[in-house]
């Protein structure tokens, strides 16, 4: 049996749906994209052009909802399936788009550069439990108006695996999708093996941006899957309590599937968000708080509900270190997010309140995904009934370490870690070195980067791929991309 955990019952998602309805209905969501207004208009909503405002029909909801695909999976490079974001199937990638980086010989916190981000994706590309890669890092050694595009070619030039990525702008989707055509070969390859996700954020409160919404158009058009990252902050910019703040995270995320749904019914999307309670105490959105991990779960139920696939930043940390903090909150959201069934769990590997990155956070992040993908494995009988020859055996033997049911379980019932965690006794673990948990993950992220073998993607793909990006830097002044070794 697969262990979960529900936080809502239905009785309390069919309100909160229901005052989200009504929240869309009569106060609507001021979008600020004349082109979003108007196919709002076609479809029969009331639009406000001066106001930037659409005041929500239910059925144009409902439609959006019928339309929106039950399940979709994600393809790597070669074209091999992934994920599988149906049911309560959890998959996990790294967090997202920091503008730090944690420097572990320092221990100081800096912006990032293309050497760490080439770094962090040789690793990703080994790490068995994380199933994705996302555009990680910001590196601030190319012009920022293709800081976006650059992720995302340093990542699909240096990984096999599909990617989480995004823009800031309008003008990065272009180039963005034309990486994508160049992997796949063609809009319909791209279609029917799609190989990103793409992030887009509505404005908390109850708001689109211009460069948000069209980045729900862009990807609608080439159906090109998203990820909706409502972001309200429960007792700041959203109620206070755990409920209402449910009621506005469900009415920002519907306001962004009927955008996707009208513009292109049937494009994948997660049912996804960032949301926060406020520490009114610092200032702070606490990702590690319980409060913030139970919305997250509890939205997820929300989708389910709705029939669509979901998506949660959890299992991710507010220490500015990789400490036992670090360890306390991102175990603590990657179990409560497998329980849930949260089918793509963003986190791993990122510290100060996703604003900063570890890899070697990563690479212990991903032996916490290793066993809590065992945890909803659950417990089944492995030819233990009837137990009577196996307890025979156990009392002539006086032990079962070489049992041919030993042989054949062990593996598969026992999730052993990797080097990072250590489960010597003391003595062994001094003759071993005596090394904490820092330095050994320290020592897997060289062993990965030294041992990481070069992308299978064919080689005339990577240089058109290198060819796009250059072409596009120099449109911003980049005449040169920075050395990659």
């Amino acid at each position: 049996m697969r262990p979960t955990i529900e936080f809502l019952g239905k009785n309390l998602i069919q309100q909160i749906v229901s005052e989200a309805y009504l929240i869309l209905c009569t106060l609507g969501i001021e979008i600020h994209n004349k082109n979003v207004l108007e196919m709002f208009s076609d479809h029969g909503a009331k639009v406000d052009i001066d106001k930037s405002r659409v005041i929500f029909k239910e059925d144009i909801i409902q439609k959006a909802l019928k339309s929106a695909p039950k399940s979709f999976k994600l393809y790597d490079v070669n074209g091999n399936e992934t994920n599988d974001f149906s049911g309560y199937n959890v998959h996990f990638t790294p967090g997202s788009t920091s503008i730090n980086v944690l420097d572990y010989k320092t221990k100081q916190i800096r912006k990032p550069v293309t050497d760490d981000y080439i770094n962090y994706v040789k690793v990703v590309s080994q790490l068995e439990h994380i199933a994705s890669q996302s555009t990680a890092l910001i590196p601030a050694d190319v012009h920022e108006n293709i800081s976006d595009s650059y992720r995302l070619f340093l990542s699909l030039l240096y990984c096999e695996k599909p990617v989480v990525t995004g823009t800031f702008t309008i003008d990065s989707f272009e180039i963005m999708k034309d990486f994508q055509l160049a992997v796949r070969g063609s809009e319909k390859a791209l279609r029917e093996k799609p190989l990103t996700v793409f992030s887009c954020c509505p404005t908390s409160p109850l708001k689109w941006s211009d460069v948000t919404s069209q980045n729900v158009v862009d990807c609608a058009r080439y159906s090109i899957p998203v990820e909706f990252i409502s972001m309200p902050l429960a007792g700041f910019m959203a109620p206070v309590t755990l409920v209402g703040t449910l009621i506005q995270h469900t009415a920002e995320t519907l306001s962004g599937i009927v955008i996707s749904q009208l513009t292109n019914p049937g494009t994948p999307m997660l049912y996804g968000g960032s949301p926060a309670i406020f520490d009114v105490r610092f200032e702070t959105t606490p990702m590690g708080a319980i409060e913030t991990m139970m919305i997250d779960c509890a939205y997820n139920e929300i989708g389910k509900y709705l029939g669509i696939p979901t998506q949660a930043y959890i299992a991710l940390s507010d220490a500015k270190q990789l400490n036992a903090q670090a360890g306390l909150e991102s175990g603590i959201g990657a179990t409560l997010a497998a329980l849930a069934g949260i089918n793509n769990i963003s986190g791993p590997g990122m510290l100060d309140f996703e604003s900063c990155f570890s890899t070697e956070k990563l690479v212990v992040d991903n032996e916490i995904c290793k066993q809590v993908l065992r945890l909803v494995k659950g417990i089944e009988p492995k030819e233990d009934f009837p137990a009577l020859p196996i307890f025979e055996e156990l009392l002539k033997e006086k032990h079962l370490l070489i049992s041919e049911h030993t042989r054949k379980y062990l593996r598969e019932e026992h999730s052993f870690p990797g080097p990072v965690i250590n489960r010597a006794n003391r003595a062994r673990w001094k003759e071993m070195g005596e090394f904490t948990l820092e330095e050994r993950a320290h020592m897997e992220v060289e062993e990965l980067v030294n041992s990481y073998k070069p992308s299978t993607l064919a080689e005339d793909t990577k240089r058109e791929i290198i060819n796009l990006m250059e072409r596009e830097g120099k449109k911003y002044g980049q005449t040169s991309l920075p050395d990659r070794y």
